[in-house]
């Protein structure tokens, strides 16, 4: 979560709050709001705590016109039935919650037989709050088995971890957080995300693994996972070093398996250690909720996994957290109960449609170029074309949140700084008929930029809230 500063202004001047918000008389409720950076003399009454805070709420965005956004932003009522009944419940009390714990257990299962475990019994898993956290225990799971295999040398020895440079900052949280040196392969050209074989140049005997992206943030396409591990088995005959592979599937790793079955990628490969996902992006469960899977318990060094003798039980427990609430993860097993494998590749199927539609619609605007479209994760990226010079994707992107659209605009990395792009995001419940009022807003708004004189951005870092 972002830091936060204490209260920036004074709460000594009174405000006014409408009488109405009082509980039943109006002339007798309330006439000035409590302070809004200490707590309250008193308590207020709950229908005006509630209206209080819905006012302030009212102005953030919609959450279903946020295209930046790769996380679920609709569910079932039903779905939202179980999650009400559960959110009392704290995940970790295993013994006290066995039936929230069982089918923490199912999804695990679950998700190592559609990753291809080679036996899905003997792969281990854990549900977390989201992929970050996923990232943060498979990539100490790679330092710690690294630590082993270099116990003569370490720690002396400085560990280090191989990725593109379009990761998502999780990685370089990870890196910071526990020491190990970020070794990321540029953008070239017209490639955005890693390539195979100059991954592993950057390997040495100090490389604790190679993250490899199933969707990238930055475009949406996927990166070349079984490419990858070719590159290192080379590797290994004329190095000797053996590099495990972990593939950050956030967002892939919940779509490829349903529309891309001929696309290999997962534990199909034993070079593949580990995989995480987000169960709240293309799980399509409200945010909360992550899956790590290692291969097997060998992939999962005993040494992380903490047993905690709590409330009578004997719990093991491998996270960063402690307390959450059960609500996510039973969402998650609604679904896949829910879904099923054809449910799953119904709707992504859908959402990619709806991708792969509408970036050929911007391309037929002619004020654009399409960096990807849409054809692997539901998500497509474009830039102006080069003729356009009376405006940037800033102030498109300034100009589509007049009408609600929380479209991302932004700079890519090292070697590619020149390229500023916008991304839309398309999720389940982003429907044809948003589409097309998508469509409808952009092109209304093309006459009126092309009429300015020049780009009216002057600092494009701070152009936009949106950052990797």
């Amino acid at each position: 979560m972002p830091l936060h500063k204490g209260k920036q202004t004074s709460d000594d001047h009174p405000r006014s709050v409408n009488p109405f918000y009082g509980e039943a008389d109006p002339v007798s409720g309330m006439v000035e709001a409590p302070p809004k950076h200490r707590l309250p003399d008193g308590p207020i009454p709950p229908t005006t705590a509630l209206q209080l805070v819905h006012d302030e709420l009212m102005l953030d965005g919609n959450s279903r016109l946020n295209l930046a956004t790769f996380v679920t932003t609709w569910m079932e009522p039903q779905a939202g039935i179980l999650m009400a009944e559960c959110r009392d419940k704290n995940m970790i009390d295993k013994d006290e919650y066995p039936r929230t714990a069982e089918l923490e257990r199912r999804c695990v299962a679950m998700l190592a037989d559609l990753w291809n475990a080679p036996d899905p019994a003997a792969a281990v898993g854990c549900s977390t709050t989201g992929s970050s956290e996923a990232c943060m225990l498979a990539g100490m799971a790679l330092k710690r088995r690294w630590a082993q295999r270099n116990a003569d040398r370490y720690p002396g020895a400085r560990p280090n971890l191989v990725m593109g440079v379009n990761v998502q900052v999780c990685w370089e949280k990870f890196c910071n957080f526990w020491e190990v040196e970020a070794r990321q392969v540029p953008m070239e050209g017209d490639r955005f995300h890693l390539d195979p074989q100059a991954a592993a140049d950057l390997c040495d005997e100090n490389t604790i693994g190679v993250v490899g992206i199933l969707g990238s943030t930055f475009d949406g396409s996927y990166e070349p996972i079984e490419e990858l591990c070719a590159a290192l088995d080379r590797l290994q005959e004329r190095t000797g070093l053996d590099i495990p592979v972990h593939v950050d599937g956030a967002s892939g790793a919940m779509v490829a398996p349903f529309v891309d079955q001929d696309l290999v990628w997962d534990f199909r490969l034993p070079r593949v250690s580990s995989i995480n996902t987000s169960g709240h992006k293309y799980g399509l469960v409200y945010p909360g909720v992550g899956w790590a899977l290692w291969r097997t318990a060998a992939e999962l060094p005993e040494e992380l996994v903490f047993r905690v003798n709590y409330l009578g039980g004997d719990m093991p427990t491998f996270a960063l957290n402690f307390s959450r609430p059960g609500a996510q993860v039973v969402a998650q097993y609604y679904t896949f109960l829910r879904l099923g494998r054809e449910g799953y590749r119904a709707v992504q199927q859908t959402t990619r449609d709806v991708a792969r539609a509408l970036a050929e619609r911007v391309d037929c605007l002619g004020d654009f170029r399409l960096i990807t479209r849409g054809d692997e994760l539901p998500v497509f990226a474009f830039t102006t074309a080069p003729e356009v010079t009376a405006y940037d994707v800033f102030d498109v992107s300034r100009r589509m949140r007049e009408s609600g659209w929380l479209l991302p605009a932004y700079t890519f990395p090292e070697n590619r700084q020149d390229l500023s792009v916008l991304r839309v995001v398309c999720r389940n419940g982003f429907s044809s008929d948003l589409a097309d009022l998508f469509i409808e807003d952009l092109s209304r708004l093309l006459p009126e930029l092309r009429r300015q004189p020049h780009p009216s951005t002057h600092d494009k870092g701070a152009a936009t809230s949106f950052h990797h």
